[in-house]
């Protein structure tokens, strides 16, 4: 479950923060205050979850020290700085050290509440990054991220394993909810170029004027380079390509073509076009599409990916439990059933709902699995056993998944899963053999 982005706000005046905090607080966004620097160093750490509101001046450690030290810590944190009538030399040497911008006395709400929408968005975007480099740093855990072993899956990760040792653009497209921004991690920590930077930006986050600065133009008066610099030699991974309009859309194709073979940064675009019937190709210039489409990787919708369907639920279902401190939820033979034969609009990111308020529904003691499979009519999706898949795979599938299920609740202790399941060892041991499924995986 993502982690709400936080604002904290320090300021020695009490009636300053209690306003900024009402404020921010009535816009959507959770707020903590500090009293003074010292005591706001106590609570943000280099992971902060959120972005920073400090006045300038304060007794003690000023606005100016305590940024210093926060961008000693985590260069990323986004800090907004509030500045008296005459600091504005002192605003300005901030944005140098690093600070996000900074606001005027009196300052407009709305314009706070600006700043506070896009200092947090960068800061979901850097953690999001952060965390993805940290699990997939290592190149080898990408196949435990991108869980599944039906075909489309293997292929999946072949395809990246080899896209990843090249050094051309690519073009990432699929539904929705696929986990295309998952692929593009994969792509670049698996390659040459995972020690250098990984940088994400949304071309529908921002209105054309805005997109251009931060990707060619950068700002020299707050040190900020362009992100096709701070990429250079690793990737820049731009998501909604189909939102670039035609003149960034040249300025893009202008900078692939300057960078002649090999490209010292490598473009992976993700497309996200919804509009039905249409494709990135439609969207994009033909010479910019075909120079990012040289290499494609499209994402398989999880109807197509079979029995990942229930690996999937059982493994977020477990991490959620965890989370809730409770018992995953059962699944019945009708419920595996009806979760492969889901129509699954929303995909992976759809699953991931689903298992939640599974676990949550099991905490409580209430609900089924079916009735979270509802269409907007109230109708479970019916099983069929006629059409589509034969009985005989959803059988194995729903056995495979008992038999995984149980193995890890008992951590392999053989014997235990036997009693269970009422299976003779022989039985049982034909079965994992059949499916896969190896003792040592479970073990501790």
């Amino acid at each position: 479950m993502a982690q709400a982005m936080k604002i904290a706000i320090i300021d020695d005046e009490q009636d300053m923060r209690q306003s900024i905090s009402q404020w921010l607080a009535l816009s959507g966004f959770e707020t903590e205050t500090y009293p003074s620097a010292e005591e706001a160093l106590k609570g943000i750490g280099p992971d902060y979850p959120g972005a920073v509101v400090s006045d300038i001046r304060m007794p003690g450690m000023d606005g100016m020290a305590l940024l210093k030290k926060l961008m000693a810590q985590d260069s990323a944190l986004p800090v907004i700085m509030i500045t008296g009538h005459g600091d504005v030399p002192m605003a300005v040497e901030a944005m140098r050290v690093g600070a996000f911008d900074f606001l005027e006395k009196p300052f407009n709400p709305d314009r706070m509440t600006q700043l506070a929408k896009r200092a947090t968005q960068r800061r979901r975007m850097s953690l999001d990054a952060r965390a993805l480099r940290r699990e997939l740093g290592g190149g080898t855990t990408i196949m435990k991220k991108l869980i599944g072993a039906s075909p489309v899956m293997e292929r999946l990760r072949e395809d990246i394993l080899d896209l990843g040792q090249a050094d051309g653009h690519v073009l990432i497209d699929g539904e929705t909810g696929t986990g295309k921004t998952l692929a593009a991690h994969a792509l670049h920590a698996v390659g040459s170029r995972a020690s250098k930077e990984f940088v994400i930006v949304s071309c529908a986050a921002f209105d054309e004027e805005e997109l251009a600065a931060q990707l060619f133009e950068g700002n020299a008066d707050k040190g900020r380079l362009p992100l096709v610099e701070q990429a250079r030699g690793g990737t820049l991974c731009l998501e909604d390509i189909e939102a670039l309009s035609p003149g960034l859309q040249a300025r893009l194709l202008q900078f692939i073509n300057e960078q002649g073979t090999p490209a010292e940064t490598r473009i992976v675009a993700v497309s996200n076009l919804q509009e039905q019937g249409k494709t990135s190709e439609d969207a994009l210039r033909p010479d910019l599409y075909y120079r990012l489409a040289a290499m494609k990787i499209t994402l398989p919708p999880l109807r197509q990916r079979g029995e990942d369907i229930l690996l999937l639920f059982t493994r977020l279902s477990e991490q959620f439990a965890e989370e809730y401190g409770c018992e995953a939820p059962a699944v019945s033979a009708q419920e595996a059933a009806q979760l492969l034969q889901a129509p699954w609009q929303g995909n992976v990111r759809q699953l991931i709902n689903i298992a939640e308020r599974a676990v949550l529904q099991a905490r409580r003691g209430s609900g089924t699995i079916a009735s979270l499979l509802m269409n907007d009519e109230g109708e479970v999706q019916p099983v069929m056993t006629t059409e589509g898949k034969p009985l005989k795979e959803y059988v194995e599938a729903f056995e495979r998944m008992l038999i995984d299920n149980t193995m890890r609740r008992h951590k392999g202790s053989i014997v235990n899963v036997m009693e269970e399941l009422c299976l003779p060892r022989r039985t049982l041991n034909e079965k994992m053999a059949k499916y896969g499924l190896q003792r040592s995986d479970y073990l501790g």
